[in-house]
Order: C-alpha cells, then structure tokens, then sequence
C-alpha cells in the first residue's frame, strides 16, 4: 500500500540525503511531499547538485495527514528548528508513533522536538554528544533501527543501509 512521506527541508540539506531516500521510495510506489516555508519555492542542496521544488507550506500541512517522515542532514534540520512551526510538526510526529527516518544532523529537529530520550539512534559525529545529552542511546552504526518506528544512519555513505530499512518499514505497514 503507498504511504505519504512528509519531508521537512530548506537550503543547505545534504543533496544526496534527500535525493537518494526520495528516488527510492518513489520507485516503490510511495508519495514524497516536500514541505518548507512557502510551496513553490526552490531550495538547494549545499553540494549544489539538487534543486527541490517545494510542494507545501508547513502552515497548509498536519502531521496527521502523512504516514512517515523524513529528515534529511546537511545544514537544513539546524535552520528548520530555529521556527517552532517545523518543531511541532516534528513532536506530533514523534507522538504518532508512525514511522521517522532522519540521517546525518537530521536528528538535530528530533532534539528540539525533545523526541530522542531512550530511543537507540545513530548520526553524524558532531551531533553524537547533542544525541546523549537530549538522552538517546547513542551507537555509531550505519543504521539504527528503534522499534521499527525510528531509523537513523550517520552519512550518505549509510544511504544503502538507511534507504532499506526504511523502505522495509513502509512496505510492511
């Protein structure tokens, strides 16, 4: 069955981050949905090879309306957390309980949202120690999966292993 993926992105996001989880799971059937300040905008990814036409505005969306939810890294997840708008979205998200899959400083919306404490979790190197202080179990792995509700992977290295489990989490719900 196609689920909806809500995606939470603005300039900076790590080009592949989003591309990669994307085009995979399109091909499997899935619905991606970009949100950002304003649909119709246009953010770049920082290595410069993606460009993402933003399809709603966080103020026309509700987590409600999505089965899962991606957080891509780069500089993106830092800028989103500073508006409240995108925080909520995220911890009502979280208070779901559907799935969410964030990698590199993608978990960095999860903290703010105050969505880690005891969850297993995994991210880029610089934000580990914001990971442990927020209370998440912190394990350096290319994947980390919590209870089937939370993957998190480290670099677009950790793409492979990040874009199968969650694809294995939206194809078995």
């Amino acid at each position: 069955m196609s689920k909806k993926i809500a995606v939470l992105i603005t300039d900076e996001f790590e080009d592949s981050e989003f591309t990669s989880p994307a085009e995979a799971y399109t091909q499997a059937g899935h619905e991606v949905v970009t949100i950002e300040f304003k649909a119709g905008n246009i953010v770049k990814g920082k290595q410069g090879k993606a460009e993402v036409n933003i399809d709603k505005a966080i103020d026309d969306v509700n987590a409600a309306e999505f089965d899962a939810l991606l957080l891509p890294g780069g500089h993106s997840p830092d800028a989103l957390r500073g508006d409240d708008r995108f925080v909520n979205f995220t911890r009502e998200f979280v208070a779901s309980g559907k799935p969410v899959f964030a990698i590199c400083h993608g978990p960095q919306l999860l903290i703010s949202a105050n969505g880690v404490r005891g969850r297993k979790m995994t991210s880029v190197k610089a934000i580990a120690i914001d990971l442990r202080n927020a209370g998440a179990d912190f394990y350096d792995k290319e994947v980390v999966v919590d209870d089937d509700k939370l993957v998190t992977s480290r670099t677009p290295e950790d793409l492979p292993a990040f874009n199968r489990e969650s694809l294995r989490i939206l194809n078995a719900a």
